[in-house]
C-alpha cells in the first residue's frame, strides 16, 4: 500500500494543478509564457548560483574529513545538482537524493560515517533556514500590506518551532542512530545483516557530536545556505519581470520563501504537483501578483527544473556507466 501512495499523492496533485490552470485561464496562461518566450532559459544557468552556494555550506561541514581536498567545490556541486534532482524529478521519496548524494561522495571521501553525518546535519541546516526565510517572508508580507492571513501564518509558524529544536536536541544528545541500530537488531536478530545496512551508528552518532561542536563551521555553512535561497528568489524576480508582472525585489524574496516553504512542508507530494502552483497563487495574491501570473511562474520554475535537473540526471547516470566500465 505505502508504495502506492506516491502515485495517489501525485494525481491528486496533477489533478489540482490542472484545476487551478483551468480556474487561472488556459488562454491567459499561455499568453503570459509566450510573452516571455524562449527568455524564460536564463533560469536554467542562473539556478547553478544558488546550488553553488549551497554546496559550499556542505562543503563546510565536510571539510575536516576531507584533509586532502578531494570534495572540492566543483564536485560537491555536481552531487548537490543531482541530489537536487533526484530529490525532484524521481518518485524516490523525501530522501532518496541525500542516500544518492551520500553514495557519490564516497567516490571522494570513503569514510561512510563522516559523509552521512553531513549530510544529516546539511538536512537539519535546512530545516533551520527554512524557518527563518519563511518567517522573514512572512514579516516582508506583513510590511507590504499582506493582511491578517500572513500574521496567522506567522503564529502557525512560531508554534512548530519546537521541532526543529527537539530534532536538534535528539540528534546531539540522543544517540539516535545506536537506538535505530539496537532496535532493528532486536526485530531481525542478526547484528551482521543490521551492520552492512547502517554501518557503525555510534561513530556515525559520533560524527554527529563532533559537527554540533564546531559551532563555527555551523553558523557559517547556515548562512551559505541562508545566501542560496536568497539568491534563488533573483528568479521569481526575473521570471514575474520577463512574464510582464514584474514585483520588488523584497516581493520576489518573500514569494520565494513562502513558495519554498510549500514545498518543504509538502514534500509527500512529487514534484509538489499543484502544491507549489496552489501556494504561489495564494501568496502572490498577497503581494499583488494576478492568478494567472503566478501560476505562470510556477509552471516556468518547472520548466527550469527540467531543464537543469535532466542533465544532472544523465551526468549522473553517465559517471555511473563509467565506473562499473572501468572496474
Amino acid at each position: 500500500m505505502s508504495r502506492w501512495l506516491p502515485v495517489l499523492f501525485g494525481l491528486l496533485g496533477l489533478g489540482l494543478l490542472i484545476g487551478l490552470v483551468a480556474h487561472g485561464g488556459t488562454a491567459e496562461i499561455v499568453a503570459l509564457l509566450a510573452t516571455a518566450g524562449w527568455s524564460l532559459l536564463w533560469l536554467v544557468p542562473f539556478h547553478a548560483l544558488p546550488i553553488a552556494l549551497d554546496a559550499e555550506g556542505w562543503r563546510v561541514l565536510l571539510r575536516h574529513r576531507d584533509q586532502r581536498g578531494t570534495a572540492g567545490l566543483p564536485f560537491l556541486w555536481w552531487i548537490a545538482s543531482v541530489r537536487e534532482a533526484v530529490g525532484r524529478l524521481l518518485p524516490v521519496g523525501g530522501v532518496g537524493g541525500e542516500v544518492v548524494g551520500i553514495r557519490l561522495t564516497l567516490w571522494r571521501v570513503p569514510d561512510g560515517a563522516a559523509v552521512t553525518a553531513s549530510v544529516v546535519m546539511e538536512t537539519l541546516l535546512t530545516i533551520v533556514n527554512v524557518y527563518l526565510f519563511v518567517a522573514a517572508g512572512l514579516c516582508l508580507v506583513i510590511a507590504l500590506d499582506g493582511g491578517d492571513l500572513a500574521g496567522s501564518l506567522l503564529g502557525g509558524l512560531a508554534a512548530t518551532l519546537p521541532v526543529p529544536i527537539f530534532l536538534y536536541w535528539l540528534l546531539r544528545h540522543g544517540a539516535v542512530f545506536s537506538r535505530i541500530e539496537k532496535a532493528v537488531v532486536g526485530m531481525l536478530g542478526d547484528e551482521s545483516r543490521v551492520a552492512a545496512l547502517f554501518g557503525d551508528a555510534s561513530r556515525l552518532d559520533d560524527e554527529l557530536r563532533a559537527l554540533f561542536a564546531r559551532q563555527r563551521d555551523l553558523l557559517v555553512s547556515l548562512l551559505w545556505q541562508l545566501a542560496g535561497m536568497v539568491a534563488g528568489s533573483f528568479e521569481v524576480w526575473l521570471a514575474l519581470r520577463l512574464l510582464g508582472q514584474p514585483i520588488s525585489p523584497l516581493a520576489a524574496v518573500a514569494l520565494e520563501a513562502l513558495g519554498l516553504s510549500i514545498r518543504h512542508f509538502a514534500f509527500f507530494v512529487p514534484a509538489g504537483l499543484g502544491v507549489q502552483e496552489m501556494g504561489f497563487v495564494l501568496f502572490g495574491k498577497l503581494l499583488g501578483v494576478p492568478p494567472d501570473a503566478a501560476i505562470a511562474l510556477s509552471l516556468a520554475k518547472r520548466v527550469r527544473e527540467l531543464g537543469y535537473g535532466i542533465p544532472a540526471l544523465l551526468s549522473w547516470q553517465w559517471a555511473e556507466t563509467r565506473r562499473a566500465l572501468r572496474r
